[in-house]
């Protein structure tokens, strides 16, 4: 399918964006909604003005500028890698594409993005999220994925000719 890279980007935008409005009209602030167990999976609504684990708070110009910018570099370097066949590499993007749209029209419209998953751990609880954010970690973890096979393949094809060349100088002596 054509530009499905787009399509990957649309879905998540689209799925934070009903499951954010899903929580706003029927969660209460802070109530807390147990999905997995007593702790371990709970839904419960929380408004985040920072960024990644609630750090620098109340700075939502400089994320809105940052989001404009990294959005404006994937669609570039999607542009860019569009006809290179890296599969792993472009649906990475979509869903960091994707992500980043959902969590920015939250901070652009409503000056705070909407987190409602939150995990514990044992006695660790981990910082509460949305959907969005699920589509850029696992976009990322692709996107790394594909930098990882990308290099294995370059290096895999530099030690394949190292070993022919040791194995015709060899045949020449």
């Amino acid at each position: 399918m054509k530009y499905y890279y787009y399509w990957i980007a649309l879905f998540v935008f689209v799925i934070d964006y009903v499951t954010k409005k899903v929580i706003v009209n029927y969660v209460a602030i802070d109530e807390q909604i147990h999905v997995l167990g007593n702790h371990f999976f709970i839904i419960t609504l929380h408004h985040n003005k920072g960024a990644a684990f609630g750090i620098l708070q109340e700075q939502t110009l400089l994320f809105i500028t940052i989001t404009l910018l990294v959005v404006a570099g994937i669609v570039w370097y999607m542009v860019k890698n569009r006809n290179s066949g890296k599969a792993l590499l472009l649906t990475g993007l979509g869903l960091v594409l994707g992500g980043a749209f959902g969590n920015f029209l939250d901070r652009a419209l409503y000056g705070q993005v909407v987190d409602f998953l939150q995990f514990t751990f044992g006695s660790y609880v981990f910082p509460i999220f949305n959907l969005a954010d699920s589509g850029i970690v696992c976009g990322v973890g692709l996107i790394l994925l594909d930098a990882i096979l990308s290099m294995k393949n370059e290096n895999g094809d530099s030690n394949e000719r190292n070993k022919q060349s040791e194995h015709d100088g060899q045949q020449s002596i």
